[in-house]
């Protein structure tokens, strides 16, 4: 038979009892309160850009995702009509923290999908506005804001995947909920 020797280590009171040291609570508030006002932003933003084209008519929403020339026609039609609908859903469940890593994996591929059209048209020497809140559509050479577009984007995307790793925050239904 062979001896097992076992080293032993000093253990805090908080080790014992599985618990996190104050520092550790300190650090896990802050996170997500962090990730609270990360979710709400988030939400602020998806919802605004979402109603401002869920209220324009069709015709423009449509003209505004063909200005890319990413897309033929019908689906460009689709992604017009869909996309202020979805925005504002991802809104409504960042809001109230349902389903936020979910929400929040969805918000941040949509950013990715925004930044990479922006990129693309602005790689293509196109002119147009992004219509990421109304509007889009050709706009004069020197009126486009493509830089700015993908840095505030680039932000967007920095809170949805800091809510995609840190959820659900405080004051959310999927801690009330236990989930």
């Amino acid at each position: 038979m062979r001896a097992v020797v076992v080293e032993a280590h000093e253990t805090s009171e908080h080790e014992e009892r599985d618990e996190p040291g104050p520092g550790r609570l300190v650090a896990r508030a802050w996170t997500q309160w962090v990730t609270t006002v990360a979710r709400v932003v988030l939400a602020g933003v998806l919802f605004w850009a979402g109603w401002v084209k869920f209220n324009e008519p069709p015709a423009l929403q449509r003209q505004a995702v063909e200005a890319y020339e990413l897309l033929p026609s019908g689906v460009a039609g689709a992604v017009g009509y869909g996309l202020p609908v979805l925005e504002m859903v991802l809104a409504l469940l960042l809001v109230v923290g349902f389903a936020t890593r979910f929400s929040a994996v969805i918000s941040a591929l949509l950013m990715v999908v925004f930044i990479a059209g922006i990129a693309s048209v602005w790689a293509r020497g196109l002119n147009i506005d992004c219509g990421c809140f109304g509007g889009g559509g050709t706009v004069a050479e020197g009126d486009t804001k493509y830089l700015q577009e993908i840095l505030r984007d680039l932000g967007f995307l920095a809170l949805a995947v800091w809510t995609a790793v840190f959820p659900p925050g405080r004051l959310s239904l999927d801690r009330r909920l236990g989930l």
